[in-house]
C-alpha cells in the first residue's frame, strides 16, 4: 500500500481544515464511509465532515482522486489493498488517528466493507459505518425509472449472480455489475422464464455527466444496443440494468434530458474566476473545463499599492472602484500582508464592476455601494458611476487598483464627472503558458461542444496559446464587442447573452442547447452533442 500526501487539499493556501460543525470524529476511529455512485452531490454530510478531518484515506484511485479536494492538507491517501486495509486501518486508529476507507455506492451492500469493519472492531478500534447512496437506487432515479411503481417490491442482485434468479416476478429486479455482459443477462432471465417482452433498461455511468440509458426488452437487447451504436466491448464505466415494467418508464428522463448534458465547456478563465460559471454550467448537465488564458502577476514595482494602502486607510480616498476579481484579490491580499482586514474600508464607498467582482468582495465581507445595471465592463461602470458633489462628497480621490494594460475609458470619465482618480497597478496580466497538448487538440479539432468567451481578451488570448475553435463548437460571447472581436479572427458567434454577465451567458447557452435538443426530437433525430457532429466523431443516439 503506497500513501501519498493530498497536498491538494481543500484551502488554495494549503492551511488544513477547521474541523466543521457537527457530530466530532473521536481520537482513534476506523470509519467506512459509502460516496455514492458518482455524483459529488450525493454524498451524505457525515461523510463530508470525515474526510474534512480524516488523516488516512484509503479508496480506489478514481474514487480518492475525484474527492481529494474534501480532504484536509496533510492527508495521507492509499491506495485499496483488499489484503491491507484492515491492517492499516487498525495501525492509524490506534495511533490516534482517524482513518477512513471509502467504497462506491454504500459500504454494505455488495462490497468488502463488512470483513474490514469487523477486524478493526475485533481489534478493539472504534468502528463508525456511514451508509452511502446505493447506485441500486440513485442510477434508476436518475434515469426517471420508479422502481416500486405499480406492485410488487425490488430484488437487487449482482451480474455474477445472476444464474440465481428465478422466474419472473412482480416488481423490479436491479442488476448491478452488468457491464461485464447485458446480453449474456438478458438471455440468462428468459432462460429461467421471464417473457422475452419483459422491459430491461441499461444504465452506463450512472449520475455522472456520462450516463447513457439504452431502454430494451429481454428479447431484443443485442440488436437495440447495435442501434444505439453501444458496444460492450468498447463502452467503458459500470453499467446497472432494471428489468420490469418500471423500465419502460421514459417519460421522467430528467437527468440526461437537460439543455447541456454531457457538453463538453470551455471556459477559458483561472480556476478562481471560472469558479462559478463552471456551478452553474454543472446544473445544466454539462462537463466544465477551465483553461486560463492570462496569468497574474505582482506589479514591478510595489511602492503605489504600498501607498494606495496607507491612503485608504487615512481616510484620502471617498471611493475605491474594483474593476475585476483579480484587483480584489490583489488589495486584499496587500491589506492581510500588512495585518490589515475589511474595517480598512470604513468610511470608503465601493464600487464593482459587476457581479463576479462583487461576489469577490463579498467573500471579503463587503458589499459595494455601486455595481453597474447594465453592460458590466469599464464602460458601464463609467456610465453608471456619479457626478461629484463638493457638499455631499468631502473628499474628490477615486482610487483604481487596476491591471497594468487598463483602458483609460474610466479615468477619463471621472475626471469630467469632476473626480480625481489615482489609477495604480494592482497587478500584472501577462498571457498564460499554452495548455497541455491534449486540450490544444480538442479545440481545434472539435473535442469541446461550447466555448464561452466573457471578454475580447479570452478570445485573442485563447487562439494566440491555444488555437482557433473547430467550426462545430458552439462559440457563446458575453456582449457585442466580444462578438466583434470573436468575427473579426473569422469565429461564427452563436449565443450572445441579453445581459452583459457571466450568469446571463450561461443561461444563453443553455437555452441554446435546449432549442437544438428540442429540433432534433421534434425532427426525429437523435439527439447528438455538436462535437458529435464533426466529421469522424463518433456518433451515439442518446
Amino acid at each position: 500500500m503506497n500513501a501519498t500526501s493530498a497536498t491538494n487539499g481543500a484551502h488554495a493556501s494549503g492551511k488544513p481544515r477547521a474541523r466543521p460543525a457537527g457530530p466530532p470524529a473521536p481520537a482513534g476511529l476506523a470509519a467506512f464511509i459509502g460516496v455514492g455512485p458518482g455524483d459529488e452531490g450525493l454524498l451524505t454530510l457525515r461523510a463530508t465532515e470525515l474526510l474534512a478531518t480524516a488523516d488516512l484515506v484509503v479508496g480506489r484511485p478514481e474514487v480518492t482522486g475525484r474527492l481529494a479536494h474534501r480532504l484536509r492538507a496533510g492527508a495521507s491517501v492509499a491506495a485499496a489493498d483488499p489484503d491491507a486495509d484492515a491492517r492499516a486501518l487498525i495501525k492509524a486508529a490506534r495511533a490516534g488517528q482517524v482513518a477512513v476507507a471509502l467504497f462506491g455506492g454504500d459500504p454494505f451492500l455488495f462490497s468488502r466493507a463488512a470483513p474490514q469493519a469487523d477486524a478493526c472492531a475485533r481489534a478493539r478500534v472504534p468502528v463508525e459505518i456511514v451508509p452511502g447512496i446505493s447506485a441500486a437506487t440513485a442510477v434508476p432515479a436518475f434515469s426517471g425509472i420508479p422502481l416500486t411503481a405499480g406492485a410488487g417490491g425490488v430484488r437487487i442482485v449482482h451480474a455474477a449472480n445472476i444464474s440465481a434468479v428465478e422466474g419472473p416476478a412482480a416488481g423490479s429486479l436491479v442488476v448491478l455489475g452488468a457491464e461485464a455482459g447485458p446480453v449474456d443477462v438478458a438471455k440468462m432471465l428468459v432462460a429461467a422464464g421471464w417473457a422475452d417482452s419483459t422491459p430491461i433498461a441499461i444504465i452506463w455511468n450512472g449520475t455522472t455527466t456520462g450516463q447513457h440509458t439504452v431502454v430494451s426488452r429481454l428479447g431484443s437487447v443485442a440488436a437495440d444496443l447495435r442501434a444505439a451504436g453501444v458496444s460492450v466491448l468498447t463502452e467503458s464505466g459500470p453499467a446497472l440494468a432494471v428489468v420490469g415494467a418500471a423500465a419502460a418508464h421514459q417519460g421522467l428522463a430528467w437527468f440526461e434530458s437537460k439543455p447541456l448534458f454531457g457538453w463538453r465547456v470551455l471556459v477559458p478563465r483561472t480556476k478562481e474566476q471560472a469558479a462559478a460559471v463552471s456551478e452553474r454550467l454543472r446544473g445544466y448537465g454539462a462537463v466544465p473545463e477551465e483553461v486560463p488564458t492570462i496569468a497574474v502577476e505582482p506589479p514591478r514595482t510595489p511602492q503605489q499599492m504600498e501607498r494606495a494602502v496607507k491612503g485608504l486607510v487615512t481616510g484620502r480616498y471617498q471611493w475605491i472602484a474594483f474593476t475585476s476579481a483579480n484587483a480584489v484579490r490583489a488589495v486584499r491580499e496587500k491589506l492581510e500582508e500588512y495585518g490589515l482586514d475589511a474595517r480598512a474600508f470604513a468610511g470608503v464607498k465601493v464600487a464593482a464592476v459587476g457581479e463576479q467582482t462583487a461576489a469577490s468582495l463579498g467573500q471579503f465581507g463587503i458589499r459595494p455601494d455601486l455595481v453597474p445595471d447594465g453592460e458590466q465592463s469599464s464602460e458601464g461602470l463609467a456610465a453608471a458611476w456619479p457626478p461629484y458633489d463638493d457638499v455631499l462628497d468631502p473628499i474628490n480621490r477615486v482610487l483604481l487598483p487596476r491591471a497594468d494594460i487598463a483602458t483609460e475609458t474610466l479615468v477619463a470619465r471621472l475626471t469630467d464627472l469632476g473626480w480625481e482618480a489615482e489609477d495604480v497597478t494592482a497587478y500584472r496580466t501577462v498571457r498564460a503558458a499554452p495548455p497541455p497538448a491534449p486540450i490544444r487538440e480538442a479545440i481545434k479539432g472539435g473535442g469541446f461542444d461550447a466555448v464561452l468567451f466573457t471578454s475580447s481578451s479570452t478570445v485573442r488570448n485563447l487562439i494566440g496559446i491555444a488555437g482557433k475553435p473547430h467550426a462545430v463548437t458552439v462559440i457563446a460571447v458575453i456582449g457585442p464587442q466580444t462578438a466583434q472581436t470573436a468575427a473579426e479572427y473569422g469565429l461564427r458567434v452563436d449565443v450572445l447573452a441579453a445581459q452583459p454577465s457571466a450568469t446571463a451567458l450561461v443561461e444563453a447557452l443553455a437555452e441554446h442547447g435546449a432549442r437544438l435538443r428540442d429540433a432534433a426530437v421534434q425532427a426525429g433525430e437523435p439527439v447528438r452533442k455538436p462535437s458529435e457532429r464533426r466529421r469522424g466523431a463518433r456518433r451515439r443516439p442518446r
